[in-house]
């Protein structure tokens, strides 16, 4: 149904229009970026990620049907020598899209490049304590919630609070096995 590509320069402008208000560029990014997003951060964003050695790797999300981008993606601060790394700027941004499993399949693909392709031991990731649907993602994932940055990110004269969750190599393979039991046992019906 969908697929991982390297984000390219091609993507920015359709990423752009989806940060469309500074919550939302908070929520995605957290202080990765500044209001309003503009292309030389992106660019920024992007300059030393997806190569060989690179401790980033930003990825389009596309339906495999289309080849249409729907999201975005990105497995960032790798960390070879301790083998872990942080998902972050998660972002399903065609709304058509939104609330049909997406979000689900985009974490087992960045889980299945972090676990097989880097042989990574743990994998993190932060979520706004109001976000029930990621967190109900990422819980659904495997992810386990380690603790609550109390009041952590200033947005406007408000304060949000971020779960830190993460999941493990051992924990990814038996979410991973007990998935692949149960949607073959739904396939031959």
């Amino acid at each position: 149904m969908i697929e991982l590509h390297y984000f390219d320069r091609s993507h920015i402008p359709q990423l752009m229009s989806w940060i469309d208000t500074p919550e939302f560029l908070l929520q995605w990014a957290g202080p990765t970026f500044h209001y309003p997003l503009t292309e030389q951060q992106i660019e920024k964003y992007m300059e030393s990620a997806n190569m060989d050695g690179s401790n980033s790797f930003i990825y389009s999300v596309l339906l495999k049907e289309t080849g249409e981008v729907i999201g975005h993606i990105a497995l960032t601060n790798m960390d070879r020598v301790h083998k872990s790394a942080r998902v972050g700027k998660v972002l399903i941004g065609d709304p058509r899209v939104r609330g049909k499993g997406i979000g689900s399949l985009m974490m087992k693909e960045v889980l299945k490049i972090a676990f097989e392709q880097f042989h990574l031991h743990r994998v993190s990731l932060g979520v706004f304590d109001f976000n029930q649907s990621a967190i109900a993602c990422y819980e659904k994932a495997g992810f386990t919630k380690e603790g609550l940055l109390r009041e952590c990110r200033k947005i406007g004269n408000q304060y949000w609070s971020l779960w830190e969750m993460s999941i493990l190599a051992h924990e990814w393979k038996k979410t991973f096995l007990e998935n692949s039991v149960l949607n073959e046992s739904i396939r031959k019906g």
